[in-house]
């Protein structure tokens, strides 16, 4: 059988009753980093006086997973498996959807525990209101591609939720307060760690809270969902070109209703 096992995203103590059985009881650890794998369960058995024995660690992470899963026979998970993450729910911007997808396949029994959730974790407390939402993961690292993403993130009608790294944490702001400075953005620092700390405000006043201080940890973002109302969609060229909407947003929408690039759209309104 295959158990998938959230692991805490920082405080040790979010660990579940059922997550510790699990790893007491399973005969192999699968793992994104068997380092990482073999810490954590030497604190949690020092924290919960706990005797794991010893564990058979095997590294499966995004890099090599397909190559374990072809290489690996249905008759492995014959035996108690377990797969962690490094740190939150596998399978959510961690490796472990394919070992799903494995299972079903090939008659797997399998199971997958609740658990510790930084996208979760932070929207509950963003304080917006709407109960759907989208989950973008990590944006590209490439900035043309990064910057195409922030324009589809800000277009959508659902807040949307992604994670950041502390290094591009500030130039994903710039790029915001750029493109839509007066979006509303909730920002969570080191979720359930000792310097967790909430931001939420404009973009535009974000960034500058932000940009001269010294970015540590990693980060959770949630952006204000898009307030273009969807009927103006249904508008056809001209009624558009009527709205009084700034030209960036006027430009997403003019594209959108007959096909031509953004920018060929933004260049001509500016011109006018």
């Amino acid at each position: 059988m295959l158990t998938l096992v959230p692991t805490p995203i920082g405080n040790l103590e979010d660990i579940t009753f059922r997550a510790l059985e699990a790893l007491k009881g399973c005969e192999v650890v699968l793992c994104e980093d068997t380092r990482v794998a073999k810490k954590l369960l030497g604190l949690l058995a020092k924290r919960y006086c706990i005797d794991f024995g010893q564990k058979r660690c095997i590294a499966v992470h995004e890099h090599n997973q397909k190559d374990f899963l072809d290489r690996v026979d249905p008759s492995f998970f014959n035996k108690a498996v377990v797969y962690m993450s490094d740190a939150g729910m596998p399978g959510i911007s961690d490796p472990g959807a394919m070992l799903v997808r494995y299972a079903q396949e090939h008659g797997i029994e399998y199971d997958v525990l609740p658990g510790p959730s930084a996208a979760i974790t932070a929207y509950a407390a963003s304080g917006f209101l709407e109960t759907d939402f989208c989950f973008y993961g990590f944006l590209p690292s490439k900035e043309q591609g990064r910057l195409q993403a922030l324009e589809q993130i800000l277009d959508h009608t659902s807040p949307t939720i992604f994670y950041e790294a502390p290094h591009r944490l500030v130039k994903t702001l710039e790029a915001i307060a750029r493109l839509a400075p007066a979006r509303t953005l909730f920002l969570a620092k080191e979720l359930t760690k000792v310097h967790q700390k909430f931001f939420k405000g404009r973009a535009k006043e974000l960034f500058e809270k932000l940009r001269g201080e010294a970015i540590k940890g990693e980060w959770v973002v949630v952006v204000e969902k898009s307030q273009t109302p969807k009927a103006s969609l249904e508008l056809g060229i001209d009624e558009l070109l009527k709205l009084p909407l700034p030209k960036k947003e006027l430009a997403k929408l003019l594209s959108r209703a007959d096909g031509r690039p953004v920018k060929e759209w933004y260049a001509l309104l500016t011109k006018n």
